[in-house]
């Protein structure tokens, strides 16, 4: 899959694996490792860590993953976990009780390369796999990866990053604390472990962060005293040339040069990961429309984004589009700062995380990117797709009443989790309270489409079963007209701020991503207001083939 991606793309796809659960069982569980401030034995102190480096995949097919230390450190964080210093990656090799010999490679340009990474991996792995009858995997393992350490040598090399390690049979490092490689540098000898933040100091639960701060106690973890920034600073993405201390600084954004966006990379706990997507510049004068856009279940973010792809590459990337649907928003909708944040579950499915998470953080996950925002004249759209509309009912579920500034709800054929005593008087209430209010369902007659040649949705639980459902319970509140074109079937109330299209399906094919290839989220957004198909028409061609973005 990351074979033909620039190292960006590589990494996104590398951190969305990793947040997502894809990683080896052995790889869960982490390893204890207990040291003294020998000879005076005056603190005992136990931190754990990853059993191995990062691998992604199974048990029985992993890849240990090397990465920039922009991308280690985001998963750290995302994992509540550190990375380790140097001193700790020496007490890491001698608690190993696998220890491997290192496989150098000939240096060359094709050592930062995903088949050299393949090959290295090969490599250690048959090493690993003689020693599993005696050591099954999730033992402590070492001496096949150089790591990527914190370093108070990082202070003087802005910009870098610093491996160190490698250890042979004597003990001894192949790699000196090194800090002269670009932070856009990861090859093949790269690995990245991770140690817990939470260590016991003495039989007291203390933060690594308090350890490596405190003078006393920072030589039991490093041979450089205090670290003075314990992490990796660098919030932006590295670029292949050296920066200067001042741009490493700067917020967690990424510009993208072809599309003059700026993007912004966030995770909530437990497993959620968000993308903000706003123009590259937000005029401080206009509204900011915030458009909360849920996932459907089985998408990464770049596969809801979107972008030209070759006929090798995964089709994912091709069936949404909602970055170059954006685009074409921006264009029609000028008096307004539009902005979009991609919330992506880690279980890659809003039901199945709402089934093992509740629905009380889901507010604050709203409450997250919204305060990105203040300052501005904010409207919220909460929009979805698939199973992404599990996460809007749930947010609804937490709600009294839905917030005033929620201006539009939109359903793009993922209204599954409507029920009727738990959502219908409060979306009826919010509609009453405000012409500026809007709800949008589109569906399709999926309870006759076929997979295979056989039906897999029923006539009641799939979106066409519930669409008419809600058809029943908002006629009674508001007087509903329905009117025909071919295949499309309207149904609309409030002057159209109130709609529901249902596609028929006389074919019976799978239309589930076609309602919002077909321009469904431009309409979704553009639905009841002036500019409703001006330029663009729902289930019609693409009208934003020119917004998509090659990155």
């Amino acid at each position: 899959k990351v074979l033909g991606l620039p190292l960006q793309q590589r990494e996104e796809a590398a951190f969305a694996e990793v947040m997502s659960g894809n990683v080896p069982t052995f790889w869960r569980e982490m390893v204890p490792i207990t040291v003294t401030d020998a000879p005076a034995k005056t603190h005992t102190l136990t931190y754990s860590v990853s059993p191995d480096y990062l691998s992604i995949g199974s048990d029985e097919d992993y890849l240990l993953m090397p990465l920039t230390p922009f991308t280690a450190q985001r998963i750290a964080d995302g994992l509540d976990c550190s990375l380790p210093t140097p001193k700790m990656v020496n007490q890491i090799y001698s608690n190993a009780v696998v220890k491997l010999e290192p496989s150098p490679i000939p240096p060359g340009a094709t050592m930062v390369t995903v088949p050299v990474f393949i090959q290295h991996n090969e490599t250690a792995r048959k090493q690993r796999d003689a020693l599993t009858k005696q050591f099954p995997l999730g033992a402590l393992t070492a001496g096949h990866k150089k790591d990527i350490v914190i370093s108070n040598k990082l202070l003087a090399s802005p910009g870098k990053v610093a491996i160190y390690g490698w250890h042979k049979s004597d003990g001894l490092p192949i790699q000196p604390v090194y800090t002269g490689h670009t932070a856009s540098w990861a090859d093949y000898s790269h690995g990245v472990r991770f140690v817990s933040n939470r260590v016991m100091l003495n039989g007291a639960v203390k933060s690594l962060e308090e350890v490596l701060s405190d003078p006393a106690l920072a030589p039991l973890l490093s041979n450089e005293g205090v670290m003075k920034q314990p992490r990796y600073v660098l919030k932006e993405f590295p670029s292949e040339k050296p920066k200067s201390a001042a741009s490493t600084n700067a917020p967690a954004k990424i510009r993208s040069g072809s599309t003059n966006e700026e993007v912004t990379d966030l995770t909530f706990d437990p497993q959620v990961r968000i993308k903000i997507n706003a123009p590259g510049h937000l005029d401080p004068k206009k509204p900011l429309l915030l458009i909360f856009y849920t996932l459907p279940n089985g998408n990464t973010i770049e596969h809801t984004v979107g972008k030209v792809v070759t006929p090798a590459e995964d089709w994912h990337f091709n069936i949404q589009h909602i970055g170059a649907q954006t685009r074409f928003l921006r264009t029609q909708l000028t008096n307004e700062n539009v902005v979009v944040a991609y919330l992506e579950s880690g279980l890659k499915s809003w039901p199945a995380w709402r089934t093992k998470n509740g629905d009380k953080a889901l507010p604050k996950i709203i409450d997250l990117v919204r305060g990105k925002f203040n300052g501005f004249k904010t409207s919220v759209v909460l929009a979805s797709h698939s199973g992404g509309g599990s996460f809007i009912f749930g947010y609804l579920n937490t709600q009294e009443k839905i917030p005033a500034d929620v201006e539009r709800i939109a359903f793009l054929d993922s209204n599954y989790g409507y029920d009727t005593a738990l959502h219908h008087d409060k979306l009826a209430a919010w509609l009453r309270a405000s012409d500026k209010h809007h709800l949008m369902v589109l569906a399709y007659h999926d309870d006759i489409a076929l997979l295979n040649g056989k039906t897999f949705v029923s006539a009641a639980g799939g979106t066409w079963g519930k669409t008419h459902l809600m058809l029943t319970d908002f006629a009674k509140d508001f007087p509903l007209t329905k009117t025909t074109s071919g295949d499309l079937e309207k149904h609309s109330a409030l002057n159209g701020r109130v709609q529901f299209l249902l596609m028929e399906n006389p074919e019976k094919k799978i239309l589930h991503t076609a309602q919002v290839e077909k321009n469904g989220f431009i309409h979704a957004i553009l639905s009841g207001t002036p500019l409703e198909e001006k330029g663009y028409k729902y289930f019609g061609d693409r009208v934003y083939g020119n917004f998509i973005s090659a990155e």
